[in-house]
């Protein structure tokens, strides 16, 4: 989320297009904020907030957001982008950023209706850590590749530690836990396959 001591950062156009989203997704459910809160355990003004841009969205929350809806988070933030191009050029793919938990998300290879499969380069800050109440999609399947750096890796209550170069293939179901575990960041590739 968006600091709020000083002057207030405008928001940026992703932020303000995933806002506009969030609203759309709420008005086709036919859910009042109530609804949506009682659905996701996050507080009416905070979904407001979100769905006026006033704020930008934690991973978490998106996560829960992306549960109530049925949908992974790449699909959600590529719903927000233009139509998607067979070939995604480095420069035009899209970089997210959780401030708060040092988070970057960069989706590689964005959803597309006809696919299955996605790629996401994530990137945690030392210390970083980011956990995950429940899959957006039951059974989503995934594959996590460190590229550099090491990571922690929680899913049905079993931990894992990967090193660089360590693949991890699971299918969620429950809630998960990404830790930077090294001195430095962790770099890694999410291979992400709906069921």
């Amino acid at each position: 989320m968006r600091r709020t001591s000083g002057p207030a950062a405008p928001p940026d156009d992703v932020d303000v297009r995933l806002a506009a989203r969030l609203a759309d997704l709420r008005a086709r459910h036919g859910w009042s904020l109530g609804e949506l809160a009682d659905r996701t355990g996050i507080s009416r003004s905070t979904l407001s907030r979100a769905e006026r841009a006033e704020i930008s969205p934690t991973a978490s929350l998106l996560n829960r957001l992306c549960h109530a809806y049925g949908r992974t988070m790449s699909r959600l933030l590529s719903e927000v982008e233009a139509e998607p191009a067979p070939l995604v050029r480095a420069a035009e793919q899209t970089v997210w950023r959780d401030r708060d938990s040092g988070f970057v998300r960069r989706s590689v290879s964005p959803p597309h209706p006809a696919l299955r499969g996605e790629l996401v380069e994530g990137r945690l800050a030392v210390g970083a850590d980011i956990a995950y109440d429940r899959p957006p999609v039951a059974g989503l399947e995934q594959h996590v590749w460190v590229l550099e750096g090491a990571l922690d890796v929680t899913a049905d209550d079993v931990g894992r530690r990967l090193e660089a170069g360590d693949c991890l293939r699971l299918r969620v179901w429950g809630p998960t836990r990404f830790r930077c575990a090294g001195d430095v960041p962790a770099r890694y590739v999410l291979a992400v396959v709906l069921p």
